[in-house]
């Protein structure tokens, strides 16, 4: 699959106040997977051109991450590479995975959610493009995956992970269907150092809860999701900060219209910024933030069938985002109010999804460890892709 998704947003009272309309191409990525060996082999691979497309960052009032604020980051260009070696014990399945990819923790990767704007909270709900090995078992309705991985998160699109620190950081997932196409997760990570390469900063201890649904066409899906993140100071063996995250998003699809809510509370950190007021410096010279800001969001999407029949669609939307932020602690030095000139900020935002090929169901799971399933409707999924399950 290929998909590349052109896109215009203007966002009222973003970072210093100001109102700024752009237009780049975002998510533009080419995914493929493969089974080998009679299934006992899975090679899956994404490489991500946002580097080249909106090299400056998405226009997206609350993101954060990886030096970048009020925008979201650009992914590498190898955003995930992995190979799954997969068996059965009788009933017991498992499977090893390694590469460049998403460790065991959380949920989906937003590219496979009903918004083309991702949530606050990617950087507390996913851990993404790290080398890692992960081990899976399913039993059943359960499954289990576990993770070990170099904790330090990219400086740029082009950066390569630091190999000597794989192993540094892991994580554990549990995973339950108690129903057919209802599924509950729980996570919890250990990070070393995400934001300091040499492994010198922060460690992070992050938790994520979170109960899935989706009808079998894909035309109704419901997520909702809790996670926390706690900065350690592990030289003094103390816990210095802590960001919390409660997210629901849903999405139903009638005749080829897709409507999409997600309402989200997060909370983020507050770092000096440069002269550019959309990038914070990396790596962070000190263990100070001037405040704590919990942001709150409403988005509602609206996406159209294709008006384009064959092997390239193109799916037409719109989304409006409304925002507000406000310093979690009164004491805070940061504050919101005055920086954005504002209480609450807009942004609404207007492109085309453009896909050749069939769409994932399912990004930041391997082996046996990816449920079956549709892919959500709400994004442009034909009937076939929807009917087609993903890997059982």
């Amino acid at each position: 699959m290929a998909q590349a998704i052109p896109v215009v947003t203007h966002a009222a009272n973003t970072a210093a106040g100001a109102d700024l309309t752009e237009g780049y191409v975002s998510q533009a990525a080419v995914m493929g997977r493969g089974d080998l060996l009679s299934g006992h082999l899975r090679l899956e691979a994404t490489l991500n051109g946002e580097g080249l497309t909106m090299a400056r960052g998405e226009l997206s009032t609350g993101a954060f991450g990886e030096g970048y604020v009020d925008r979201r980051h650009p992914h590498t260009y190898l955003h995930e590479i992995v190979a799954s070696g997969l068996g059965a014990i009788g009933p017991l399945t498992y499977s090893v995975s390694a590469g460049r990819g998403f460790a065991a923790f959380g949920t989906d990767d937003p590219m496979v959610r009903p918004f083309e704007k991702y949530p606050i909270n990617h950087h507390l709900s996913q851990i993404l493009e790290r080398p890692m090995v992960t081990g899976a078992i399913r039993f059943g309705p359960a499954i289990v995956d576990a993770s070990t991985f170099g904790g330090d998160e990219p400086a740029s699109p082009r950066s390569s992970p630091s190999m000597r620190r794989l192993g540094d950081s892991w994580s554990l997932r549990a995973t339950a269907l108690p129903l057919p196409l209802v599924e509950l997760q729980g996570s919890y990570a250990r990070v070393a150092s995400p934001e300091q390469r040499e492994g010198f900063g922060l460690d992070q201890r992050k938790r994520d809860v979170s109960a899935r649904l989706i009808s079998a066409d894909g035309g109704r899906y419901l997520l909702a999701e809790w996670a926390r993140t706690v900065d350690r100071d592990h030289g003094r063996n103390e816990d210095v900060f802590a960001y919390e995250s409660a997210l629901v998003e849903g999405s139903l699809t009638l005749r080829g219209v897709s409507l999409a809510l997600r309402v989200e509370q997060t909370e983020r950190p507050e770092e000096e910024r440069l002269t550019d007021p959309f990038r914070v410096p990396r790596p962070i010279v000190d263990l100070a933030i001037s405040g704590i800001t919990q942001w709150r969001t409403a988005t509602v999407a609206l996406m159209l069938p294709s008006p384009i029949f064959g092997p390239i669609r193109g799916y037409p939307f719109i989304e409006i985002e409304r925002t507000t932020a406000r310093a979690r602690d009164a004491r805070s030095v940061f504050d919101a109010e005055s920086f954005y000139r504002s209480s609450s900020q807009w942004m609404f935002t207007a492109g085309v999804r453009l896909r050749v090929g069939s769409r994932h169901a399912r990004m930041g799971r391997y082996g046996v460890a990816v449920p079956a399933g549709p892919a959500i409707r709400a994004l442009g999924t034909t009937d076939s892709d929807a009917s087609s399950h993903h890997h059982h």
